[in-house]
């Protein structure tokens, strides 16, 4: 498994081949609405999210609009994202909160965060490393898988905690955000899920290779 110093080569690798750093979803720098999409985004793609929320933010320009929504339509905008009776009834409530109690945006708190309805320790730590600049490992699909081929984790993390944990420790504070956004693009180019490119990868000769 590598050490703080491995795993430094390997933040500066994935900073060479992607250097610019950016969250997939396209919420247009505004707080409120990257929180919507990150409970939008849940078993569901980012490029769906982003459509999706083409004709939300439309229909629904503010928290405020949103937490008073009609349900059945706005069920009706999200229906194609799955799972979308819950995420609606989750949006509103998170809205509805923010509006009250955060001044129309999410708190920059790891504990007031997951107060808000649909909003788990993944949702949460995009939050407050997109938004607030702060240390937060986003432990999606693309972070636990890669993160075990390449030997960042250990075979007892089996979690999404205990990756997030084990990554804390071993990545500077100061890269982890974009560290895990370079994650993601780095999964979808090379490090795919069913057929990943070992024999052009980049980062092979600092690769476990835990496949």
């Amino acid at each position: 498994m590598h050490n703080k110093q491995s795993a430094a080569e390997i933040v500066s690798a994935l900073k060479q081949l992607y250097p610019a750093a950016e969250c997939s979803l396209s919420y247009g720098g505004e707080p409120w609405k990257l929180l919507v999409m990150s409970i939008l985004s849940a078993q569901c793609t980012d490029r769906r999210v982003n459509i999706i929320a083409e004709e939300l933010f439309q229909k629904y320009p503010t928290p405020e609009a949103l937490a008073n929504s009609d349900i059945n339509e706005l069920e009706r905008i999200i229906k194609s994202c799955g799972l979308y009776k819950t995420k609606a009834k989750n949006i509103r409530a998170s809205c509805a909160l923010m509006v009250e109690k955060y001044d129309s945006t999410p708190p920059d708190t790891l504990e007031e965060l997951l107060k808000l309805p649909g909003v788990g320790r993944k949702i949460a730590n995009l939050i407050l490393g997109d938004i607030y600049g702060k240390p937060a490992i986003v432990t999606d699909t693309h972070c636990m898988r890669i993160s075990k081929r390449l030997g960042l984790t250990a075979p007892e993390d089996k979690t999404p905690f205990a990756i997030e944990r084990r990554l804390s420790a071993l990545i500077e504070p100061a890269e982890q955000s974009d560290f895990c956004h370079r994650l993601v693009l780095f999964g979808r180019e090379y490090c795919t899920a069913r057929s990943p490119r070992c024999n052009e990868c980049p980062l092979i000769s600092l690769c476990e290779r835990n496949l």
